[in-house]
């Protein structure tokens, strides 16, 4: 029970950051249009997304409300988009790196249930970090990929965007609901938890 509790808090705390420095950047790139939607906010009711709750739900793993972002405002819209989408991820990552620091030379003097939440929301946070570099809309990795789509190539990338998520979203049900239960094994799953453990690995070694 303390560790469902545990689990829902860490994901409020690290889709609320995540999606707050979205608007942040962006306004600090010169599009106001996430700060006028009262985007550049702590509170999770801000940020909340039908569909991405609904696969939290469903599958275990979501996502906020997309932060809207104009890139008729940015100096270098193409750049400058690119970058307001790493925010996001970027958060997750430098959150799971501060969080390692006080697990892992504190964590004698801690109490259990402060160290089990701390690692819940390092968990999270690098867990959240991975999915979203995924290069599928509408998550930040497609958005982050554009940049270096070729011009001509432009056209069919945007198509792809628009599209994208249905599949995405199809793909994900598929994968948990039918690979995983009749053969026992998730795409996904394999997938992020191989560069998860690389991950925790690495910035435990590094802090």
């Amino acid at each position: 029970m303390l560790s469902t509790i545990f689990y829902i808090l860490a994901l409020v705390i690290v889709v609320t950051i995540h999606e707050c420095c979205h608007a942040v950047v962006a306004e600090k790139l010169g599009d106001p249009t996430a700060k006028i939607a009262g985007r550049i906010s702590l509170n999770p009711l801000a940020h909340l997304d039908l569909i991405g709750t609904l696969m939290l739900f469903l599958v275990h793993i979501g996502w906020g409300k997309p932060v809207p972002v104009n890139p008729s405002y940015f100096k270098h819209p193409k750049r400058d988009e690119a970058l307001t989408a790493l925010a996001g991820p970027f958060s997750n990552l430098l959150l799971a790196i501060i969080l390692s620091i006080p697990l892992k030379y504190f964590a004698l003097v801690m109490p259990a249930e402060l160290f089990q939440f701390l690692s819940t929301v390092l968990d999270v946070a690098l867990v959240l970090f991975i999915f979203n570099m995924l290069p599928f809309p509408p998550l930040d990795g497609s958005k982050i990929l554009e940049f270096f789509v070729p011009k001509r190539f432009q056209r069919m990338y945007q198509n792809y965007l628009q599209n994208g998520m249905l599949y995405f979203a199809i793909f994900m049900l598929f994968d948990q609901f039918i690979l995983a239960p009749i053969f026992q094994f998730s795409i996904l799953q394999s997938f992020i938890g191989t560069i998860f453990t690389f991950l925790r690995t690495v910035i435990f070694l590094g802090t």
